[in-house]
Order: C-alpha cells, then structure tokens, then sequence
C-alpha cells in the first residue's frame, strides 16, 4: 500500500519551514540552530518529498507557528509567510481535543502529540525527533513511526 502522506512533528515542521525560507537562517533561527544544520533540512527534504503530501493537524501548525515566531523582524514575516504557504499546499486533519484527551498518551505527551497518535497509521507514518513520540507510535503501529535520528545518522 502506498503512503497517502507524512505527518511531521513540531520540530520538524519547524526546520522546514526555516529551511525552506532560507537555509542560512537555520543556523540563526533560535528554535534550531542548537538542534539542526542544513545537512538536516536537506535530508528532511528528500523525505517529504517521497511522500504525495505534508499531513498536519491544527494542534501541530499551532505549536510550529508558535516556535517559528521566536524570530527578529524581517525575517520573520518571510517565514511565517513560508509556514502560510506549506499549510495551503498540505492536508490538515482535525482530531478533536475530546477524542486526543482520551488517547493513553495524553498525560505523558501532551495534545499535539495525543492528536497525531489518533491519525498516524502504516500508510500515514509520522516522522519525529521526539524519542518518546516515536516509540509512542511504534506502539501504535510498528509501521507507523519514523525516526528522525535514525536516518540522519545511516
């Protein structure tokens, strides 16, 4: 069966969007120049990009707009115009906070996580940073969870 979409974590979501706008701001953008360098947008990259589309959640773009808006002026209006632009080019599914509440790992890992554990299935797999999301996910589905980390270091 052939992938409908990715789903992408916060973080993520996050250094796409930067990269995207600028691969220089990738090591000025404060949400991650500590965790990411361009070799990672570039890997990033090729993998969405085997994938027919982005899959977001509301509770996703939230939190990734959020971080992203941690930037000065002017650069800051070109990537939340960038974010704008991925959002209308990808998917958005919503899960109601009622039905991510009651997902078992709601307690451990918050909504934005909870959400995308509701939709994440084997032809819909998340790609994460977050350990604890991924195996989260692998519970799940075994094939539904991706882990960054492990493809940048193959």
């Amino acid at each position: 069966m052939a992938a409908s979409g990715i789903f992408v974590d916060a973080n993520l979501l996050v250094l796409l969007v930067v990269g995207l706008t600028d691969k220089n701001l990738i090591s000025k953008h404060k949400r991650v120049r500590q965790r990411f360098d361009a070799g990672d947008f570039e890997l990033l990259y090729r993998i969405v990009n085997q994938y027919p589309r982005v899959l977001v959640t509301p509770n996703t773009l939230t939190e990734a707009s959020n971080l992203l808006a941690q930037h000065g002026e002017p650069q800051k209006f070109r990537i939340l115009d960038k974010l704008a632009e991925l959002i209308t080019g990808s998917n958005e599914i919503y899960v109601e906070s009622g039905v991510a509440s009651r997902n078992n790992t709601f307690n451990r890992l918050g909504l934005t996580d909870a959400a995308l554990l509701e939709e994440i299935s084997a032809d819909k797999p998340l790609l994460t940073v977050d350990v604890n999301l991924y195996y989260a996910g692998l519970l799940k589905d075994f094939n539904a969870s991706i882990n960054f980390e492990h493809l940048r270091f193959a």
